[in-house]
């Protein structure tokens, strides 16, 4: 069995709410074609069910709630360089929104360098 290799990296966190909106476009929307735009390794957009924000209002998905703008968590994940650089294209969609930076491991498929596979051995 090989092990698979790994690289340094940093995933990026954008909390927006759904009917946060820039050009009448949702914020979400637009941070994840902007990333793919920009060659980013990879950015998903997940809904969330409930949370608060700034305002300290609670928005939730629960059935008598009336609430439609839910949280969502943007999540870009790349090398340290190439989320830093695109650091700025978010200032500029959320403002002073909440944006987290974590650093993690990119697994990358295939053996890691220096290991052979194992139908590599004679």
């Amino acid at each position: 069995m090989t092990t698979p290799s790994t690289e340094p990296g940093l995933r990026l966190t954008v909390l927006v709410g759904e009917c946060d909106t820039w050009h009448h476009r949702p914020v979400f929307a637009e941070i994840v074609h902007r990333a793919h735009r920009a060659g980013l390794a990879g950015a998903s957009a997940f809904r969330g069910i409930e949370g608060f924000g700034a305002s300290s209002m609670i928005h939730t998905q629960r059935l008598l709630s009336l609430s439609e703008d839910l949280p969502v968590a943007v999540v870009i994940v790349d090398t340290e360089a190439k989320v830093r650089a695109f650091l700025p294209v978010i200032a500029e969609l959320t403002g002073d929104g909440p944006v987290t930076l974590d650093v993690c491991e990119i697994v990358r498929p295939g053996p890691a360098s220096g290991e052979r596979d194992s139908g590599d051995r004679p």
